[in-house]
């Protein structure tokens, strides 16, 4: 697609395909949703992205004003691109495309990539908006190559379900791949069998943990 590429209508769907529709812009925004990256992160994260496809889209973005590229200061001394304010509110936008999305993603193949940081954007997007049970869980999920896991607290209540960072104030906590936890808030695991699972481990009340799926709602999504 060149860069100049438009749809010659007066429509503002239009425009954000114009900027969004390329290969691997999306997965590019969810990365950087995490945190800042630098240009060899996002080629660590992103396997099959070629550095010259890359540097376009960044190139891209940058021009529309959705990320934009800073000089770390000593003694890191290196660029990193991360959202602006324009970038960071195409998040409602994406996890609407998360809950959508997932009715089409079967089962992963055996050369599926997993990672972590992916699955909180998705428990995000499937959070309860309504009430929800007044517990707090700390999640874990657990990284590959021996990194410890990323932690979030899951915390649920009359506003409904809170997806933050880890505070050591929890009812339960476990650590767990992230397609286990992913089975468990969408109640296809069954906590029995996520408990009795060798790759979990877990501490505190059951009863929390036998709650955990109604933090979420997955209506909607098959």
């Amino acid at each position: 697609m060149p860069p100049d590429f438009r749809y010659a209508q007066f429509c503002s769907l239009a425009r954000a395909a114009e900027i969004l529709g390329e290969r691997w812009t999306i997965p590019i925004l969810r990365e950087l949703f995490a945190g800042p990256q630098r240009f060899s992160d996002l080629r660590r994260r992103l396997p099959g992205l070629s550095p010259s496809v890359l540097t376009e889209r960044l190139e891209r973005l940058g021009q529309h004003g959705v990320l934009a590229r800073r000089r770390q200061p000593p003694p890191a001394a290196s660029d990193v691109y991360e959202l602006t304010d324009a970038g960071r509110a195409l998040k409602p936008a994406l996890l609407e495309l998360t809950r959508w999305g997932v009715r089409f993603l079967g089962a992963p193949l055996p050369t599926d990539r997993v990672e972590p940081h992916w699955l909180r954007l998705g428990l995000e997007a499937f959070a309860r908006a309504r009430q929800s049970p007044s517990i707090a869980v700390e999640v874990g999920v657990a990284r590959d190559g021996g990194e410890g896991p990323l932690r979030l607290q899951v915390r649920g209540g009359p506003d409904g379900t809170r997806i933050e960072e880890a505070d050591g104030a929890a009812d339960a906590s476990f650590v767990a791949p992230p397609l286990l936890v992913l089975g468990l808030a969408s109640g296809r695991l069954p906590p029995d069998a996520f408990v009795e699972n060798p790759a979990c481990s877990w501490s505190g009340e059951r009863s929390v943990l036998d709650r955990f799926p109604e933090l979420f709602d997955f209506s909607g999504s098959t």
